[in-house]
């Protein structure tokens, strides 16, 4: 089954082919990937292939895997997914990564995640640095039942609002803000992954203005932050060298940050007044 599934996505054009087969036959199985190699002479039952194929089928058509399984593995969590709620990437994965090394253990702090989609940033930071406050916002009600769901499973105490990043309104001055908003020109649509442009959803990846969306989370930063309150946010890297004046100028400073793969990612600065 894994080499038939191998091939059968190859001929599909579908990414990461063997992947694919590798990660939906472990989620029939119930078991780790690396047990399925553990296990290579495993007979399969016809309840496990008649549980697999339409997974396979739905695969085929370039269905995200996380979508299928409905679920995904985001910094030491699993979370629920389902379509209509963005799929974490593991960019905003080091985006975390940053906002922990800032932030010490056993000392309140106070956060906002400014479209929070499943919910993925503001869990992970809260079971990470539990004395904080932490909550997120997003237009999408969709996506903020999955992050309350999320919450819920997880057990993890992170208020989750509707609102728009322009019109939120907090009752208190905040330490840390990070979004990871829409950041994907319309005209470069075009350029995505099937996988991508077909199931996840448009408003959480597209925006008909990149560099108006990062002047109203500058805008956002200096109403919302506390002096010397810090942010992190997750950009398009062929936006980086425009978006950064805004981030250094009006009781702003920041600086660019690189992702694993050398593309220049994050901004990540604080305020100064």
């Amino acid at each position: 089954m894994l080499e038939f599934g191998t091939d059968y996505f190859e001929k599909k054009q579908v990414p990461s082919p063997r992947l694919s087969i590798e990660w939906l036959l472990s989620h029939v199985l119930n078991i780790k990937r690396l047990d399925l190699y553990l296990q290579y002479d495993r007979p399969l039952t016809e309840k496990n292939l008649a549980h697999l194929k339409p997974l396979v089928l739905r695969r085929g058509h370039h269905e995200p895997l996380q979508y299928i399984t409905g679920e995904t593995d985001f910094y030491n969590l699993t979370l629920s997914i389902q379509p209509g709620v963005l799929i974490p990437r593991p960019e905003t994965e080091e985006l975390v990564g940053f906002i922990l090394n800032d932030l010490p253990k056993n000392t309140p702090f106070t956060l906002l995640d400014v479209g929070t989609g499943s919910g993925c940033i503001a869990l992970a930071i809260k079971k990470e640095r539990p004395d904080g406050r932490v909550t997120g916002i997003d237009l999408s009600e969709e996506a903020l039942e999955v992050a309350r769901v999320n919450s819920r499973k997880l057990d993890l105490d992170v208020e989750f609002i509707q609102s728009d990043l322009c019109s939120f309104e907090a009752n208190e001055k905040m330490d840390v803000l990070v979004s990871n908003p829409p950041y994907i020109g319309t005209n470069e649509k075009s350029t995505l992954e099937k996988q991508v442009i077909r199931y996840e959803p448009e408003m959480a990846l597209i925006t008909s203005d990149v560099i108006r969306m990062y002047t109203n989370l500058s805008s956002l930063c200096r109403r919302l932050l506390k002096p010397g309150g810090l942010f992190y946010l997750e950009i398009n890297d062929l936006y980086a060298e425009d978006l950064l004046p805004e981030f250094n100028s009006h009781s702003l400073s920041a600086v660019l940050k690189k992702d694993l793969s050398g593309k220049q990612r994050f901004i990540v600065g604080k305020t100064t007044a």
